[in-house]
């Protein structure tokens, strides 16, 4: 016997999912994560929406005749906090959806 899915009880589900999904997203985007550099000398604080919120720099490490390096530094954490921002948001928003490809919405 052939039975056919509640629609009703699909449309709930996919609300409840919805809403999670929400709730998860919010939270996330909450939350800061952090990347450095240089040992230490240069960091970056990200949301968990990817936004960059801030930007700390040793005075050491400031050299006007290097100031590629001070650069390629700042780069470097930025790039590390968004990764773990990223990696973040696909452990915790991935378990919601199930597997579904949401087209590189989150990382």
């Amino acid at each position: 016997m052939n039975r056919q899915p509640d629609m009703r009880q699909l449309m709930k589900q996919a609300q409840k999912m919805q809403e999670q999904l929400a709730a998860a997203q919010e939270e996330l985007a909450a939350r800061r994560f952090e990347g450095s550099a240089g040992g230490g000398v240069v960091t970056a604080v990200v949301s968990g929406a990817q936004e960059l919120l801030e930007v700390t720099i040793d005075p050491s490490v400031v050299d006007p005749d290097d100031v590629e390096m001070l650069q390629d530094l700042i780069v470097a954490a930025v790039n590390q906090a968004m990764k773990t921002a990223a990696e973040a948001a696909g452990d915790q928003l991935g378990g919601l959806t199930g597997g579904l490809d949401l087209g590189g919405l989150f990382g």
